[in-house]
């Protein structure tokens, strides 16, 4: 059990890196939490600081994820894994899931920025990477040709959390790729729902018709670059 704790606490102090706070305020001196959507995520950081700034911020939460799911647990050791026994899955995945949640717990609420994080879209992502890359990115896939389409990150996200659990069940159950553990399939569902519940105001938005929509994907100086902030 110790080993467990050792695995989580780590992985949550990873996942508390505030890549957009820090970001924000390296390369313009602003906190992206006062600005925008006041969000503290790459989506923000693109919108209020500007390009280089948010693509820092991408990059290292994608790599929480992908730290916490595929490195911290092996660094640290599974040996003499609690089995519980209560479901029929496999003792190391769980725990990498549950170090990938840890992560993104860390990301929403960082230690290290008062309990005031993002989303934890870009860290999720990360933590499926490192646990089922092939499907990821096929899921990837879709979450660019979303965005391209309709510009609007809010829905590229949902639809990709959407997706995930969905390519997990065909992939396993339809074409019997047995190496996907089932506790992929519940986490991505988990995932799904927290994803869309964290987007209600978004949905609210679209709805409504005034959700922020990219304007063009060139690369361009932020708010805070213009003078807006």
């Amino acid at each position: 059990m110790g080993t467990v704790l050792l695995i989580l606490g780590l992985s949550y102090l990873v996942g508390s890196i505030p890549a957009s706070i820090w970001a924000g305020q390296l390369f313009e001196s602003v906190d992206v939490r006062e600005h925008g959507s006041g969000n503290a995520g790459a989506t923000n950081t693109f919108r209020v600081v500007g390009w280089k700034a948010g693509l820092v911020a991408m990059v290292v939460d994608l790599g929480k994820g992908v730290a916490a799911a595929g490195v911290v647990p092996f660094l640290v050791g599974m040996e003499g894994l609690p089995r519980w026994g209560l479901v029929p899955w496999e003792a190391q995945t769980v725990l990498c899931i549950a170090a990938g949640l840890a992560a993104v717990v860390g990301h929403i609420f960082p230690l290290w920025a008062g309990f005031r994080g993002g989303k934890g879209v870009n860290t999720s992502a990360g933590v499926l990477l490192a646990l089922t890359p092939q499907t990821m990115l096929m899921v990837l896939g879709l979450f660019l040709v979303v965005l391209l389409v309709s510009r609007y990150v809010s829905l590229a996200s949902m639809t990709a959390a959407i997706a995930f659990p969905s390519a997990v069940a065909v992939r396993r159950y339809l074409f019997g790729i047995d190496r996907l553990d089932p506790s992929l399939l519940f986490f991505g569902l988990f995932l799904c729902v927290a994803v869309l519940v964290a987007h209600r105001s978004n949905i609210q938005r679209l709805l409504r018709g005034n959700e922020n929509r990219i304007s063009s994907f060139r690369p361009a100086e932020g708010m805070a670059g213009r003078g807006e902030v």
